[in-house]
This record gives structure tokens, C-alpha cells and sequence, in this order.
């Protein structure tokens, strides 16, 4: 064989390394979900590069051994060629420098990236001749596959192909992040996927926000509950809260309060539905839409009322909130300047938590950051109380004898810079005082 002819084959095998190396950097990169839409409106060269990647195992067996072949006679006839131009001293050596340096611009840096750049449309255009490898070396793979499985007993390796809701969330997070999905649909399906997690408790309209009225209220009184509150339904109860013993539709009772007919208020009340604060909203959201119910009663561990929690407060945690004609909208933050917030007592602490990127890893008991300013405190602040956590000091700008209402954010700029500075001019001060 003349040198010539070496030197072709050389080429040849290069260029083969690199098909290898960029097909499997392609299928171990390529978004299965896209191939798989594909295959689905009648692509089949999406369905067979999908069929091919779904038995990753025996198509990066396949791959691996090509390449390790192609690498092998490669390295083996660039030690001849350049031993038979060189002398056996200098031709091992310089081999081992070219053949390293070609095939890691070559066969792999450079292929590799490109492939990685354009992973589905690649894998489709070699998943001919790659089918063909993978039938050609089925026996050979055939024995490597026995090989792991006898390595995955000996050494009891079990995959874990599940995803996590946390795992979920970054993906929803990185397709955000790449402009494939806008604010709307990322929010809609980190939702979704949270949506399961949680409970009752964190959601619940509290004892003290619920509007409620009594049995034996007269229709008047009633119908004031009814058009100052604005709301539809409302929990009645015999002598206090902690015994609700039904629920009164807006329109049964006007159709009673304007028609003036015997029915008593009794007759018209809707059933109740009790539930848990540690039940998950998803369990109750079942439960009502079989009971056709739209509000349900949070009882607590000593049967009394903690609470109500509606069908519209847990499909906001799916959609956001949900405002008609006549509510208010409630803003929770009100920025005084860069640094200065003010709070609101009743929103959710893990959302403000969020807003002011803190991240801690404690579990809380309570909700909401007036049951988080109450517990810092160790009773149930004054206003102009202070306290400092993380990077925040807190004021409380408005509180009462039950709760806290607002609270002042104050954002403190981290030590570390300062310390350093300071540090700096001690040691410029030394330096001059030694000149």
C-alpha cells in the first residue's frame, strides 16, 4: 500500500470518527417531545429516529464501537505511515501528536458542536445509516448488553427515569428562559405542576376575613351581609362561627327576601362541606365538583371553623387571580423607593419570600407574613416594632390587637463591600504611616 493510498484511508476514517462522535452527541441531545409531534403529522423519518432513540442503550452501543473501531485503525495506520516516513523514534511520536490533535479538532470538538446546534435535524439525516450499524452490529451489541445487566446485578444499579415537580419546573423555567414559551403559558404550567402540592391551609380565606351570617338574622340584616360584602354565597351559622350549618345562595334568598313567601331561611340553605386544612386543594377541587358544591368549611383539629375555602380560590392557583366588575384589586407591595417596600399583612409569606429573593429552608406553620412577623416577634406586635432577618429589616407600620396589617421592607445592602473597603483604607493608612 503506497503513501498516497494511507493518506486517503487516513482521511476516510477521520471523517468517519466524526460522523460517529456527532451522531451521538445529536441523539443524546435531541428534544424527544419535538421528534415525536413530528412523527405524529406524518414525518417518518421523525418516527424512525424516534423508534431508534427510544433504545438509547443499543444505538450508543453501536455507535460507541464504530468509533472505538474507526479510532483503533486510525491510530494503528498513522503509526505506520509515519514510522515508514520517519524512522520508528520520530514516527511514534510524531503519530501520537497528529492523530491526537486531528481527531480531537476533528473528530470530535468541531463535529460535536455542530451536531449539538442542530441535534434533531442531524439525528434524522444519518438515522438511515445508522439503522443499518445497528443491524449489522446487533450481535456485538447484543453481548454488551448482557454484559451491563450482569454488572447492573452484581452492583444492584437501578435507573431512575422519573421526573420530579421540581424537575418539571426547571424545564418550564429553561423553555422561558429560551423565549419558547411567554410569561403566561410558563406561569399556567408551573401551576399545574405545584397545583398538586398544595393544601388546604395555604389557600383558606381565614376565621376572621369570613363574612357570615346568622339563622336568626332577619332578611334586612341579611341582605346588607349580602350587598356590602358582594359576594354569593355565605356560610350560615347557629350562635357563633364554629357552627355552620349550611350555605345561602344570592339568588335563593333574594327570590325569598323579594317574593315574601312562607319559606323559612332553613329550607333554603345548601349543604356544607366540611374539609381539613392538611387536605390538597387538588383532592378537594374532586370533591366539590362531585357534590356540585362552590364552597366548603375548613374545621380545625378541635372541630371548629378555621376557615372557608371556595372553588374560585383554588382555580386561581391554576390561572391567577380572578377579578369581576366589583372587586378590588389589592396590591400587596407598594414600593417607596429602591430599597423600601411596604407589605401587606395577609399576603402569603412564601410569595414574599419569592419577591425578595429569600431562600430558606425552614418549614413554617403558619401562612401568611403576619403569622411570620408574629412568630419573629414572639407575640403579637406593636407598631414601630423592629427586627432584622437575612438581608431585610422589618418595621411594623400598621398592626392591631389580633394581627399584623403592614409591615416595612427594608432591603440592607450586603457588609462585605463596606468591610472590604474599610479594610483597604486600613492598610493604605499602614502603608502610608511605614513610608
Amino acid at each position: 500500500m503506497n503513501n498516497n493510498t494511507m493518506i486517503l484511508i487516513l482521511v476516510a476514517l477521520v471523517l468517519m470518527s466524526a460522523f460517529f462522535s456527532a451522531t451521538e452527541t445529536a441523539f443524546s441531545s435531541l428534544n424527544k417531545i419535538k421528534l415525536k409531534n413530528q412523527a405524529n403529522n406524518g414525518d417518518k423519518r421523525a418516527l424512525k429516529t424516534y423508534n431508534l432513540s427510544e433504545n438509547y442503550s443499543r444505538l450508543i452501543s453501536t455507535i460507541l464501537i464504530g468509533n472505538n473501531i474507526v479510532n483503533i485503525l486510525m491510530t494503528s495506520l498513522a503509526t505506520v505511515l509515519f514510522v515508514k516516513l520517519l524512522g520508528e523514534d520520530l514516527g511514534v511520536t510524531y503519530s501520537t501528536i497528529i492523530i491526537t490533535v486531528t481527531v480531537l479538532i476533528f473528530g470530535e470538538i468541531t463535529p460535536k458542536t455542530i451536531a449539538k446546534e442542530m441535534p434533531e435535524a442531524f439525528a434524522m439525516a444519518v438515522t438511515p445509516v445508522i439503522s443499518v450499524l445497528v443491524t449489522l452490529l446487533k450481535p456485538i451489541t447484543f453481548i454488551f448488553d448482557q454484559l451491563k445487566r450482569l454488572i447492573s446485578y452484581v452492583f444492584k444499579v437501578e435507573s431512575d427515569d422519573t421526573y420530579s415537580s421540581d424537575e418539571f419546573i426547571t424545564i418550564v423555567e429553561e423553555a422561558h428562559n429560551e423565549g419558547e414559551m411567554d410569561d403566561h403559558e410558563a406561569d399556567l404550567l408551573t401551576n399545574a405542576i405545584e397545583f398538586n402540592d398544595l393544601d388546604v391551609k395555604e389557600i383558606l380565606t381565614p376565621r376572621v376575613d369570613v363574612v357570615a351570617v346568622d339563622i336568626r338574622d332577619s332578611l334586612d340584616e341579611i341582605e346588607k351581609k349580602f350587598r356590602e360584602s358582594g359576594f354569593s354565597r355565605l356560610p350560615v351559622y347557629r350562635d357563633n362561627v364554629d357552627n355552620i350549618i349550611g350555605v345561602l345562595h344570592e339568588k335563593d334568598f333574594y327570590y325569598l327576601y323579594y317574593t315574601k313567601t312562607k319559606t323559612s331561611l332553613k329550607q333554603i340553605l345548601q349543604r356544607v362541606i366540611y374539609t381539613s386544612p392538611h387536605v390538597k386543594i387538588s383532592a378537594l377541587l374532586r370533591q366539590l365538583q362531585s357534590s356540585k358544591s362552590h364552597l366548603a368549611v375548613v374545621i380545625d383539629e378541635y372541630g371548629g371553623t378555621a376557615g372557608i375555602i371556595t372553588m374560585e380560590d383554588i382555580l386561581e392557583e391554576l390561572v391567577g387571580e380572578i377579578y369581576d366588575e366589583h372587586d378590588e384589586i389589592e396590591e400587596f407591595y407598594k414600593k417607596i423607593d429602591d430599597n423600601t417596600y411596604l407589605v401587606k399583612g395577609d399576603l402569603d409569606i412564601d410569595d414574599m419570600f419569592e419577591y425578595f429573593n429569600i431562600v430558606t429552608k425552614e418549614e413554617y406553620d403558619f401562612v401568611t407574613t403576619s403569622g411570620w412577623v408574629i412568630h419573629n416577634c414572639d407575640c403579637i406586635p406593636q407598631i414601630g416594632q423592629e427586627f432584622d432577618f437575612e438581608n431585610l429589616h422589618i418595621t411594623v407600620t400598621d398592626a392591631d390587637a389580633k394581627k399584623v396589617n403592614e409591615i416595612k421592607v427594608e432591603i440592607k445592602e450586603p457588609e462585605n463591600e463596606e468591610s472590604n473597603d474599610s479594610h483597604f483604607m486600613m492598610f493604605n493608612k499602614k502603608d502610608k504611616e511605614s513610608d
